[in-house]
């Protein structure tokens, strides 16, 4: 989606991957297939290209580091240490001024017995690094789940994280230029199944002093990170309107497809303006909307009818195989502007 959002804006892209034949490559002009340790591959790449991103946070800060000195990385390889190790996330969230649940490291079985006694239960244990969609974690609710818990769960060291009783969570995409300009859209209200990302909300349906401090977050961190792309900021709603920073993705995420249909400039334009060095675009909504995310072989059952909807835009990703719990494509139902905020929830889903 970058890649086509690039071509739109008169750039041609290059992917580097260490597998064939990916989403990416599929629409790109270019591609090169090596490992991502591959120091000559990632030589040559940087020498044919004039400006590098990476699309997900799972890329090895060292391939950063070894193209960096090459050609220009945006976000740098600093921003992606941060956001690949969750120990490094919560300490930054906190000194750029974003509340974060209790947490602890955890290295040891004793240490988590300590955080335990520290934190209490329940508490989420979890990988400080390679985890999403809920891979890479354990909820703790009584203390004899937590030696199993810390044996299964690699690598160490790990984090505990107080659960934190949520009414709801919260997404909102800040765009930031190389000249510091930023561009923010309007937060979403996000809905899980099976630890996955099901429903976003565009907005979210919350009192105007809630969603503008969400954005604000977003701003904020953009800002601490001396940002040049897109970032996602996921936060957890409270019973009394108080914000908690959960995670942050240095790069277009989930939670803002919607804006591929709903605003004039997309998430992936923006990420491609900011990388090029162009001016950010208006974060403006024209509609409302509904996004619904297309996961597993039953999300690929849906894609004949949602091609028939009025009003759904679908989107199909080009992955070669369908698996259980794999994101293979999403929908946008768009909606007058405004009248999602009065919407139930069987109103704003119909359709999908």
């Amino acid at each position: 989606m970058s890649a086509l959002a690039a071509a739109r804006l008169g750039y041609r892209c290059h992917v580097f991957s260490p597998e064939q034949d990916g989403p990416g490559m599929q629409v790109a002009a270019a591609a090169t297939v090596a490992p991502y340790e591959d120091t000559e591959a990632l030589a040559e790449f940087a020498d044919a290209v004039d400006v590098v991103t990476f699309e997900f946070e799972n890329v090895p800060a060292e391939t950063l580091a070894a193209i960096e000195p090459l050609v220009p990385c945006r976000p740098g390889v600093g921003v992606l240490r941060i956001c690949q190790d969750r120990l490094r996330e919560k300490d930054f969230l906190t000194r750029a001024g974003v509340p974060v649940a209790p947490w602890r490291a955890v290295r040891t079985e004793a240490e988590l017995t300590e955080a335990i006694a520290a934190i209490g239960l329940p508490a989420v244990l979890k990988t400080t690094r390679m985890g999403y969609d809920g891979r890479g974690q354990a909820v703790l609710r009584h203390p004899a789940e937590a030696a199993p818990a810390f044996a299964r769960l690699a690598p160490k060291p790990l984090i505990l994280e107080a659960f934190v009783p949520f009414v709801a969570e919260l997404s909102a995409i800040a765009a930031r230029g190389a000249d510091g300009a930023t561009a923010v859209y309007d937060a979403v209200e996000n809905r899980h199944r099976d630890h996955i990302l099901d429903l976003s909300f565009a907005p979210a349906r919350l009192p105007a002093a809630v969603a503008a401090a969400a954005r604000t977050h977003a701003a904020a961190v953009a800002d601490a990170l001396d940002l040049v792309g897109v970032l996602a900021l996921e936060m957890f709603l409270l019973p009394d309107g108080s914000l908690l920073g959960n995670e942050i993705a240095p790069r277009p995420h989930n939670p803002g497809h919607w804006t591929m249909d709903g605003c004039a400039a997309s998430q992936f334009e923006q990420h491609v303006r900011a990388v090029a060095g162009l001016p950010l675009a208006a974060p403006d909504r024209h509609h409302d909307v509904v996004m619904l995310n297309l996961v597993g072989p039953e999300g690929m059952a849906r894609w004949p009818s949602l091609l028939q909807r009025p009003g759904v835009v679908p989107h199909l990703y080009g992955k070669a195989e369908a698996r259980p719990g794999r994101k293979l494509g999403h929908a946008n139902r768009l909606l007058p502007l405004g009248s999602l905020a009065g919407m139930e929830d069987s109103a704003a889903l119909e359709g999908l």
